[in-house]
């Protein structure tokens, strides 16, 4: 299994990070995505990727959420260091847009440049994409369509809506499946309306941790299961197309 989005740069890890990735290696997990979206937790994140090659891979971006923080020139300081550091980098996100945060129009607006902005920036750097969505599912998708955005995949997508999940299949598009299944009807749809080949396992770790505690990446083996059980399918061949899918994705060296 490979855990495919999760936030090891967190304060949360900041003093068992060496147990965490032994943890991961113990559990037979082959790789993990961490993804960084604050340009303040970029160099925690380099030295990351630097301390576990080829176990821990990068993805960086600004998340949505902080559209209200980040200047234009903050902005274009930190494209300018993603693209210096572009081979150590697997994919550009998490970027897109965030309605639940965000309620005011202008700021929703800016957030739709910014991430055309990242858009533009994937391709130049011919990285792969990952998307924040939540709340703003129809104005995702319809960028994404408009940009021609190839190489997407869609972080905890969540939309009720079954037209959405027809353009994501049309379109090629993966989604990453978290433990939130495990209480959410809506996300077991999501599973079985959407072939096994477009779809990947994530924690989004440090969150959606098991009784109180802290996410770990290790927590991959929840959806993994879940999937298996919607799909009526063994979980270890769950656990191998998953970590294929994932690996293809982002060009993995593992």
């Amino acid at each position: 299994m490979i855990d495919s989005h999760c936030h090891l740069e967190q304060n949360a890890y900041a003093n068992d990070l060496d147990q965490v990735i032994e943890k991961c290696k113990k559990e037979d997990l082959k790789a993990i995505v961490s993804v960084c979206a604050d340009p303040k937790d970029f160099d925690r994140s380099l030295e990351i990727i630097e301390n576990y090659k080829n176990y821990v891979f990068l993805c960086a971006s600004i998340h949505p959420e902080f559209i209200k923080e980040i200047s234009s020139k903050q902005v274009d300081e930190y494209f300018e260091r993603l693209k210096e550091t572009r081979k150590k980098l697997v994919g550009i996100g998490e970027t897109g847009a965030d309605y639940f945060w965000v309620k005011e129009e202008n700021w929703r607006e800016k957030q739709k440049e910014l991430f055309i902005q990242h858009i533009e920036l994937s391709k130049e750097l011919r990285l792969p994409l990952v998307i924040h969505s939540r709340d703003a599912w129809e104005d995702i998708l319809k960028i994404l369509e408009q940009e021609d955005a190839k190489n997407v995949l869609l972080h905890m997508w969540g939309s009720k809506e079954s037209e959405h999940l027809k353009r994501i299949v049309e379109n090629n598009y993966s989604v990453t499946i978290g433990p939130i299944i495990a209480r959410s009807k809506n996300h077991k749809r999501i599973v079985r309306d959407i072939p096994l080949e477009n779809i990947m396992l994530e924690t989004d770790s440090p969150w959606f941790g098991q009784n109180g505690e802290k996410g770990l990446p290790t927590n991959v083996k929840i959806p993994c299961v879940e999937i298996a059980e919607v799909k009526k399918l063994d979980v270890n061949y769950v656990a191998d197309m998953t970590e294929k899918n994932t690996i293809k994705f982002f060009s993995l060296e593992i």
